[in-house]
């Protein structure tokens, strides 16, 4: 049935805001599993309707108006509420059910939550687990996820809740047959001496370093020639001999059982870094997400590790 000239129709303010959101019309059809052309016709008639253009469209891309920006705060609301409608319907089902995308780091999945996300799946056989590991920041309204495990500080956005799942300490590493060769660093001063395993930065720069003890700081960049974003990578370069690597205490924590990495400056370490589950900010969470933030929680909630850990 087609809209009145003269009432708005929340639907349409709905597709209006998966267009902005997924920057495309043929997104949005995909989304809603509409015909591209039924998209365009919609958006038409709420701009119509509204007596103002939303969007602006090229051949290649699109753009939203200054009136479009405006309006696309209220049709994200509308987005939010038409998902609370079906939370609610999920959640007064007996079994959580349905497709789940989460999006986390790749080293929380292979080296904290293998077995976990394993035994997930055979607990839920409802629920159909879609995982990214890439190292992006997805948008989570925009792209359908319903979970991101997400480190450090997290910006502001009243469109999102978190939940904080564990605080991680971290310390740098190095193997033991490397010290033997190289000598063992007695101060932050002496890294400069060593080669270090460096994080990759988002600016594509390596991190530098901030050591602390005490009262006492030490920044710097120490020299090294292997950089990486991935800190499973970063110990298995450290555990080779490469040098010395600042990561995570409890993702060292094997290896330093197994002698095959050693503490380096125990007595210093690096800024601790919290992990969140970052999830649509509903009134009432779905089920198939409540049971997994559940699990992360319950896998990760004891992970405060201090200086002398190891």
């Amino acid at each position: 049935m087609e809209q009145s000239a003269t009432h708005l129709d929340p639907n349409d303010l709905l597709v209006f805001a998966r267009v902005a959101d997924l920057g495309s019309f043929s997104k949005a059809a995909e989304r809603l599993g509409w015909p591209k052309s039924t998209v365009s016709r919609r958006i038409s008639q709420l701009e119509t309707l509204l007596g103002e253009r939303l969007l602006l469209r090229t051949t290649r891309r699109q753009t939203l108006t200054e009136f479009g920006q405006q309006l696309l705060d209220h049709a994200r609301q509308v987005v939010m509420e038409v998902d609370a409608v079906m939370a609610l319907r999920e959640h007064r089902q007996a079994l959580p059910s349905g497709r789940l995308r989460v999006s986390m780091p790749s080293d929380f999945a292979n080296l904290l939550l293998a077995d976990t996300l394993a035994a997930f799946v055979a607990m839920h056989p409802g629920i159909s687990l879609e995982l990214d590991l890439s190292p992006r920041r997805v948008d989570l309204l925009g792209e359908g996820f319903d979970v991101a495990v997400r480190m450090g500080d997290l910006p502001d956005d009243n469109l999102l809740a978190a939940r904080r799942l564990a605080v991680f300490s971290n310390g740098l590493y190095a193997a033991p047959a490397y010290l033997a060769e190289h000598g063992e660093p007695t101060s932050p001063d002496d890294l400069s001496k060593h080669n270090a395993v460096r994080m990759l930065a988002g600016n594509g720069e390596p991190m530098g370093w901030s050591l602390m003890q005490g009262d006492a700081r030490w920044q710097g960049v120490p020299p090294g020639r292997a950089t990486a974003n991935s800190p499973e990578l970063l110990i298995r370069l450290a555990r080779a001999g490469v040098g010395i690597a600042a990561v995570p205490d409890y993702f060292a924590l094997p290896d330093v059982r197994r002698g095959e990495l050693r503490r380096v400056l125990p007595a210093w370490c690096l800024p601790s870094a919290t992990a969140w589950a970052v999830f649509p900010g509903r009134k009432l969470m779905p089920a198939k997400t409540r049971v997994f933030i559940d699990m992360l929680q319950t896998a990760l909630g004891g992970i405060e590790l201090g200086n002398n850990a190891v």
